[in-house]
C-alpha cells in the first residue's frame, strides 16, 4: 500500500514537472517579423510577460532615446521603449497555447488581447479587439 502510493505521488511530481518544463519553453528572447526588435520573454509567479529588450535603432533623429510618444496617456510618453513590457498576464493554456493576456503596441499606443502558440523556434502573436476573429498576427522567431 505505501509502495503503491509513493509510486504515485512520484508520478505526480514527474507530470507536474514536466508540464512546467513544456510552459517555460516559451521563456527567452524572441524578434519580431523584420527583426529590429527583440522581446525577452519571462516569468513572473505563474504569468508570463515580455518586454522590449534590443532595438536596432534605439535612437531618434537627436541622437535620444526613442520613447512611448504614442502612449494614450501623456503621463507615460516620455518612458523609453528599450525596456517597455509589451506582453502582459498570460497563463499557460497547454498545448503550447498562452491565454489571457494583452499586447501593447508602441506604434500606435492601443492595448489588445491577445493570445500566443508556441511552435518550436517560431512564436505566433495574435492581438485582438473583442474575440480572436478580428485581429493580426505576427510570427515571432527565437533570438539564439
Amino acid at each position: 500500500m505505501i509502495k503503491n502510493c509513493c509510486l504515485i505521488m512520484l508520478m505526480a511530481v514527474i507530470s507536474f514537472t514536466a508540464a512546467a518544463q513544456t510552459a517555460d519553453a516559451i521563456l527567452g528572447s524572441w524578434a519580431n517579423p523584420n527583426g529590429q526588435d527583440h522581446i525577452l520573454i519571462y516569468k513572473k509567479g505563474n504569468k508570463y510577460y515580455g518586454k522590449l529588450d534590443w532595438i536596432k535603432y534605439p535612437n531618434d533623429e537627436q541622437g535620444k532615446p526613442k520613447t512611448d510618444k504614442n502612449n494614450p496617456d501623456p503621463a507615460l510618453r516620455s518612458r523609453p521603449d528599450l525596456g517597455l513590457e509589451l506582453l502582459k498576464d498570460f497563463v499557460y493554456d497547454g498545448d503550447n497555447v498562452y491565454n489571457d493576456g494583452t499586447v501593447y503596441d508602441p506604434k500606435n499606443g492601443k492595448t489588445y488581447s491577445c493570445k500566443m502558440t508556441l511552435d518550436g523556434n517560431n512564436l505566433k502573436i495574435r492581438g485582438y479587439i473583442g474575440i480572436s476573429l478580428f485581429g493580426r498576427s505576427e510570427i515571432w522567431a527565437r533570438v539564439k
